[in-house]
Formats: structure tokens, C-alpha cells, sequence
């Protein structure tokens, strides 16, 4: 019988927060260990994925993208689920976990939207309050989520520190989640932040790599050479990647926010740069930080990767040379936003777009898995002001 989770991966993860809660990270590890072998919490959770947010999502060979490619490329689609992304997968499940701890208040962060829509979706399924905390930066690249959240019963509260983004956002909701630790639950977005959080949200989101595994298997009778995903906090990542760990002989590779350019400093690729450790939200994990160790800015044209750290098992999976870590610019991102919706008809979130970026460089590969891990709609006003002309070429 499994009595814990883990707190560490290699010397990364532990718990760096305040005392006060302390006894609510016991108490959700308690919960989870208990939820995840109870048949009657499994079974809720199942029917909720399958009948609710539309799990299984489909397996799809992208023919005009794998023609490109000189490879097959297969997208898992996690686009198509309810609300339009792979966050669901683990809202859903930390809201019923919350409800069973009898926590009616339900609080979040989000970067892109995605998240915060997830946990507003599952909020007002379950009959929760809900607070989002958001970057004012990100409320203005993110407007029709923030919008959804306010149409869902939620209340976005705006934070105007810092960049403005998801580091600030995050940060705030840790500051509300110490204030009101006893009635509070923090529906944490992505594989971060304090134990149990990164182990939580990876069995959360394993059923992404578990579903892609068997698909693969059932249509090609193999494995592919690569499973390939965006990493911010990399949760759609580790849920992918997970389901491959025993099987060696498939590659897995992590694409982070290049933004203007390693060398440029603007950017979101702690993993890719490969800097010293240090603690960020909580846990220890590769961050980006200067001389002194202060947190760096992180840029992304991604809102959803404009994130200085990401979750402590990418950093330890990077150091073991289990998976691989590379990044992608802004603008090879914007143009295979483009490219994959004139190919497939499919427009894919710019985080998804940093993944299919790299799936379609030139590799030794010859059948790669892509994690779509959202749809494109969140971003078309940012994209198209970008884009320009090349929007309709």
C-alpha cells in the first residue's frame, strides 16, 4: 500500500513555505493518498474526464505536417477537451479532492487563462467560490479567458506587481492561501510548487501519456522515437512524459520559451539554460535567476511559458538524462501558429506551437508524439497583431 508521494525528485521539490501551511500540504497529501485508492473518488473522477470534459481525446496523424516533416507526426489532441486545454484534466480532479476535504473555497493562478478557466469550469460544476489570481499584463494578452472566468461565477482578482505575469500571479494566491489556509484550497495550475503539488498534478495529467501510449500502440503496434511537449511549469509535459519512463528507447524532449533569443536574456528557458538551482513558489527546481539570486524576468510571447521556474521533476529528469530540454523563439512560434492552421486546419495554442516548432526541424526521428496540449483561440489577437501580412500569405 503507497503511504506517501513524492517529496523530492533527486535534490529537487521539498516544501519552502510558511509554517502555516504546513499542516494543509499534510493534510492534502493525506487526502490524495486516500482519493486515488478509492474506487467510489476514482470512479467520479473517471465519469467526469470521459462524459464532462471528453476524455479520450483522440490520437491524430497530422499527414500534412508529417509531409513537411519527412516523419509521422502524431498529435495528442488535448485541444478538444472542454475549455479547450489539458488543464481540466487536473482541475476537475483537485476540486473533487477539495470537496472531500470539505475546503468550499477554491483559489488559482493563471498565465495564459487556460488554468483559471479550468478551475472556474470545475468551480461551478461543484458548486465552489473560486478566486483567480491573473497578471494584469496577462488579463490584457488573455482577454477572452478572463471574460469566460467572470461568465463561469469566478472572481479574477488583477495583479499589478512585477511584470504582471504568472510569477506575480502566483506569488499573490500563496499570499491568499496563508491568510485563509483553514476554509482555502489552491488549486495549483502545473506540475510546481511545494509537495505534494508536482507528484499531485502529474497523476492528474497522466492520463494524457497513459491514453496517447495505448493509442499508439493499438494504430502503429509501436512506440514513438519521440513524445514531444511544451514545458512552462510543464504540467502537460509530465503527464505525457510519465507514461514513458520504463520505455528507454523513446526520447523525451521538453521545448521551453526562447522568446527573443537565449542570448538575448529574454526568455523562459530555465531547463535549457541550465543555470544553478534555486527556490521559486515554494520548491527547489531550476530557475532563472541573476548573479545575486534573485528571480530573473521571463519572456515569452506565450503567456502560458512566461514563467521563471518550471516543476522540480523536468529539472531532475533533465539531470538524470532521462529527457531533453531545448527552446524556441517567439518567432518560430508564431510561424508554425500560422503554418499549422493553413496544413491542418488546427490552431494551435502558441505554447502548443513552441512543441510543433521543434517537431518540425529536421531529427533522426521518424515517428514523433506531439502533446497539443491547447487551442489557438486564447491567442489570435496576439498572434494576428504579430503575425501581420503573414497571417493571410
Amino acid at each position: 500500500m503507497i503511504t506517501s508521494v513524492e517529496h523530492r525528485f533527486g535534490p529537487y521539490g521539498g516544501q519552502y513555505v510558511p509554517e502555516t501551511l504546513m499542516p494543509a500540504l499534510a493534510e492534502l497529501e493525506r487526502a490524495w493518498i486516500d482519493a486515488r485508492t478509492d474506487a467510489e473518488f476514482r470512479s467520479s473522477l473517471d465519469v467526469l474526464l470521459r462524459d464532462y470534459a471528453g476524455r479520450p481525446t483522440p490520437l491524430y496523424l497530422a499527414e500534412r505536417l508529417s509531409e513537411a516533416a519527412g516523419r509521422s507526426i502524431y498529435l495528442k489532441r488535448e485541444d478538444l477537451l472542454h475549455t479547450g486545454a489539458h488543464k481540466i484534466n487536473n482541475a476537475l480532479g483537485q476540486a473533487l479532492l477539495a470537496k472531500r476535504m470539505g475546503k468550499r473555497r477554491i483559489i488559482a493562478e493563471t498565465g495564459a487563462g487556460q488554468h483559471g478557466v479550468a478551475t472556474a469550469t470545475a468551480c461551478a460544476l461543484l458548486d465552489l467560490e473560486c478566486v483567480v489570481y491573473m497578471g494584469t499584463e496577462d488579463m490584457r494578452r488573455q482577454k477572452p479567458n478572463v471574460e469566460r472566468m467572470g461568465l463561469l461565477g469566478a472572481r479574477v482578482e488583477p495583479v499589478d506587481a512585477g511584470t504582471r505575469t504568472l510569477k506575480e500571479a502566483t506569488s499573490a494566491a500563496i499570499r491568499d492561501w496563508v491568510t485563509n489556509v483553514a476554509t482555502t484550497h489552491y488549486v495549483i495550475g502545473s506540475a510546481v510548487g511545494p509537495a505534494p503539488y508536482p507528484a499531485l498534478v502529474r497523476d492528474l495529467q497522466r492520463v494524457i501519456g497513459d491514453e496517447a501510449r495505448a493509442q499508439l500502440l493499438e494504430r502503429e503496434h509501436r512506440l514513438p522515437a519521440r513524445a514531444i511537449a511544451c514545458v512552462g511549469g510543464g504540467s502537460n509535459a509530465i503527464g505525457t512524459f510519465a507514461a514513458f519512463y520504463a520505455d528507454r528507447d523513446v526520447e523525451l524532449v521538453g521545448v521551453e520559451a526562447a522568446g527573443e533569443g537565449i542570448e538575448s536574456g529574454r526568455h523562459g528557458a530555465p531547463l535549457t539554460v541550465g543555470g544553478p538551482g534555486g527556490v521559486l513558489h515554494g520548491a527547489f527546481s531550476a530557475i532563472m535567476q541573476d548573479a545575486e539570486g534573485q528571480i530573473s524576468e521571463a519572456h515569452s510571447i506565450s503567456a502560458g511559458l512566461d514563467y521563471p521556474g518550471t516543476g522540480p521533476e523536468h529539472a531532475w529528469l533533465r539531470d538524470s538524462g532521462r529527457a531533453r530540454y531545448t527552446a524556441v523563439t517567439d518567432e518560430e512560434a508564431l510561424a508554425t501558429f500560422a503554418r499549422t492552421a493553413r496544413l491542418e486546419g488546427i490552431i494551435p495554442a502558441l505554447e502548443s506551437a513552441h512543441a510543433l516548432a521543434f517537431a518540425l526541424k529536421p531529427a533522426e526521428s521518424d515517428l514523433d508524439l506531439v502533446c497539443l496540449s491547447g487551442r489557438g483561440d486564447k491567442d489570435l489577437a496576439e498572434a494576428l497583431a504579430r503575425l501581420g501580412p503573414l497571417a493571410g500569405a
